[in-house]
C-alpha cells in the first residue's frame, strides 16, 4: 500500500465547543490546509467516528475539557488501541495548568498547545502546526 498523501489525510479535531471549533476551521482555510476535517464533540463520539471512519485520521487534534469522556480520558484510550496508538496526538486546550502538561505528555501526548486568547493568534498557531506537522514531520502511514 502506498504511503497516503499529507493533504488528503484526514484531521480528527476533538472539541466540544462549537465556537472554538469554527474559529479553528477559518484558521485552517487560511492555512491553506486541504486535509478533510472529521469532527467529534466528545471522547464517546470520537470513539464511535474511529471505530467507523474508512480512513484512518493522521492527526488528531483534542481538547481536554469536554463533558462526559474529557481529552485524558480519551488520549489515554487511544495510546492504549492499536489502530490509533502511533497517530500523533496533539493537545489544542486553554488549559495551561503545569499538572495538564504533565499529565498529557505522560499519557503520549505528541504536542501540547495552549489555544490563543485572540484570532490572529489561534490563525499563527494553526500556521505553524500545519507546517510541522504536514510539511516536515513524516506521519505514521495507515495499515
Amino acid at each position: 500500500m502506498n504511503k497516503p498523501q499529507h493533504d488528503v489525510q484526514p484531521i480528527l479535531m476533538v472539541e466540544d465547543s462549537e465556537d472554538d471549533f469554527e474559529a479553528t476551521m477559518r484558521a485552517f482555510r487560511r492555512a491553506n490546509l486541504r486535509n478533510p476535517i472529521l469532527r467529534a464533540a466528545s471522547g464517546d463520539e470520537a470513539i464511535e467516528l474511529l471505530d467507523n471512519a474508512k480512513h484512518k485520521p493522521g492527526l488528531i487534534l483534542l481538547d481536554l475539557n469536554m463533558p462526559g469522556m474529557d481529552g485524558r480520558q480519551l488520549l489515554t484510550v487511544l495510546k492504549q488501541r492499536e489502530d490509533t496508538r502511533k497517530t500523533p496526538v496533539v493537545i489544542l486546550t486553554t488549559s495551561d495548568d503545569e499538572r495538564d502538561v504533565d499529565a498529557c505528555y505522560q499519557l503520549g501526548a505528541n504536542t501540547y498547545i495552549q489555544k490563543p486568547v485572540n484570532l490572529d493568534g489561534l490563525f499563527a498557531a494553526i500556521q505553524r502546526l500545519k507546517e510541522y506537522w504536514f510539511e516536515i514531520a513524516i506521519l505514521p502511514r495507515e495499515d
